[in-house]
């Protein structure tokens, strides 16, 4: 791909500084470094897995209002946090993560435990006890 070529289609991207580091080549041939503000079809890929996040909270969020789950699932699954990377973000281990996934656990934790979750999905505690409407 040529430096003119480098895709700038601002989806995701407009108005932030967050950018795209691609490779083309310049007029001499060489290899340059170029911005990009976005490109059409990964922006529809990452709409797509957008679309797959929003559908496993809504589910998420079913299980909760049922008492079958607690409001920590679904902002783990919101934020994209496996079980695994919460536990590196907590430092609390996985195992006890699952448990907290249950709304009889959750509801038990201490205050101090809300706020290490809190502060790793940086949200308010009063956020993580519970889920939007």
């Amino acid at each position: 791909m040529k430096v003119k070529e480098v895709p700038q289609d601002l989806k995701y991207y407009k108005g932030s500084v967050v950018r795209d580091l691609n490779y083309a080549v310049d007029e001499n041939g060489q290899y340059k470094a170029v911005v990009s503000d976005g490109w059409t079809p990964k922006n529809d890929a990452l709409d797509m897995a957008l679309d797959e996040i929003k559908m496993q909270c809504f589910q998420i969020a079913g299980k909760v209002r049922k008492g079958e789950s607690s409001p920590l699932e679904y902002h783990a699954a919101k934020n994209m946090l496996s079980v695994r990377l919460l536990a590196e973000y907590t430092g609390i281990p996985k195992r006890k993560i699952r448990r907290h996934f249950k709304p009889e656990n959750f509801a038990a934790l201490d205050e101090k435990t809300l706020a290490v979750y809190a502060d790793a999905l940086r949200i308010t505690v009063e956020e993580l006890k519970n889920i939007p409407e």
